[in-house]
């Protein structure tokens, strides 16, 4: 009887994770990455395309909830100060469904987006088909695109810098070094690391 149970259990935790577990990998260092259209927080619709002068893109997949995300909104604010000028802006999107977190909500959005003064678009991933085309599986995970004539070349994946939590920790900043490489003409160093943060909520996942 017990070993019954047990190939029960076992079956049980199998076919749960295979309806759980994210199977797209979405993008790799060194794809091209396909333009988007999301809506903004100030109702706009919104693609990389609109952006004529960029020389690539900062893009992090964030949210409003989420710890890790919050404790990185003010970098996300000083590298699109930084670098915006420079043709590389910081386009933030929120992948989670809000029904799964209600605090991620549209109107939630714009709220956090004014109460921070983001400097950079906020757009909502209605639908939740952006995140798995990119592979994002974290808030926050970022991802550089680097233009190469009419291509979006992804330079880099992975988190801000090496302290995911506390800034004053930061010695090493991932995102800062990889775009500092792409405006001198240069591969990044260091092109892929851990994302560390709150996994995306989707309800396809979460049922």
């Amino acid at each position: 009887m017990k070993i019954f149970k047990t190939v029960v259990m076992l079956v049980v935790v199998i076919a749960i994770s295979a309806f759980t577990l994210n199977t797209s990998k979405g993008y790799k260092v060194g794809d091209t990455a396909s333009d988007f259209k999301l809506k903004n927080i100030d109702g706009k619709m919104v693609s990389l395309a609109d952006f004529k002068e960029a020389k690539g893109f900062i893009v992090v997949f964030t949210c409003n909830m989420c710890p890790y995300s919050v404790a990185n909104e003010d970098r996300l604010i000083a590298l699109d100060k930084k670098y915006k000028q420079k043709g590389y802006p910081v386009i933030a999107i929120n992948p989670n469904d809000p029904k799964v977190s209600r605090g991620d909500s549209f109107e939630g959005m714009k709220t956090r987006a004014k109460e921070k003064g983001f400097t950079f678009p906020y757009l909502f991933d209605e639908g939740q088909k952006v995140y798995p085309m990119y592979g994002a599986t974290k808030t926050p995970h970022v991802y550089i695109l680097n233009k190469d004539n009419d291509k979006l070349v992804v330079a880099y994946i992975g988190a801000i810098d090496d302290s995911s939590r506390d800034e004053n920790s930061v010695s090493e900043r991932f995102v800062e070094d990889a775009v500092e490489a792409l405006i001198k003409g240069k591969k990044p160093k260091k092109n892929n690391t851990r994302a560390i943060g709150c996994s995306i909520k989707d309800k396809r996942n979460w049922k």
